[in-house]
């Protein structure tokens, strides 16, 4: 069975920064297993894992465009001068860094200001930066079928419609 949209997907992996540090690696997490198109996995990641089959690797680059975005494609926020310390005269262009509601770091970049309020752009840590990527393919299998199912038989070979074509 071949990677495609609905299956669920078995991969060791390893994810990047081009020429960089590893940020993420299933040889700490162990394998991971998500379902094909639902969205919960890097899509450019998905679109290079489209098609293949398990016992497949395949290496390579996802384009910042396609992994965390682009700067100009993250969301913009509008905030008043009051939410920034005293002392600091916020401008387009500077980065700043504050927590966000769990704790966690937030980037945000200054566009423009006003006399009250300083619009600025979220930015994700790792926005306008190339992934590599190492995937081996450990299985890929149809979560619509029941795990209760006897297996098929030797020699027979489980397809979809649409891999079936008039030859």
């Amino acid at each position: 069975m071949k990677i495609g949209r609905g299956v669920s997907v078995r991969i060791e992996y390893e994810l990047k920064i081009k020429g960089g540090e590893v940020i993420e690696s299933s040889a700490k997490t162990g394998p991971l297993q998500y379902v094909q198109g639902a969205g919960k996995m890097l899509a450019g990641l998905e679109k290079r894992l489209e098609g293949l089959s398990a016992g497949d690797e395949r290496t390579g680059v996802i384009p910042a465009a396609e992994a965390f975005g682009t700067e100009d494609a993250m969301p913009r926020k509008t905030m008043t001068r009051k939410e920034f310390p005293e002392g600091i005269s916020p401008r387009a262009g500077l980065i700043f860094q504050a927590k966000g509601p769990h704790g966690e770091a937030v980037n945000f970049k200054v566009i423009s200001t006003t006399a009250d309020e300083v619009s600025v752009r979220l930015l994700h840590p790792l926005v306008d930066r190339d992934l590599e990527f190492k995937v081996k393919v450990l299985s890929v299998t149809d979560p619509r079928r029941p795990a209760s199912a006897p297996p098929l038989p030797p020699g027979v070979v489980e397809l979809e419609l649409d891999e079936i074509s008039d030859g």
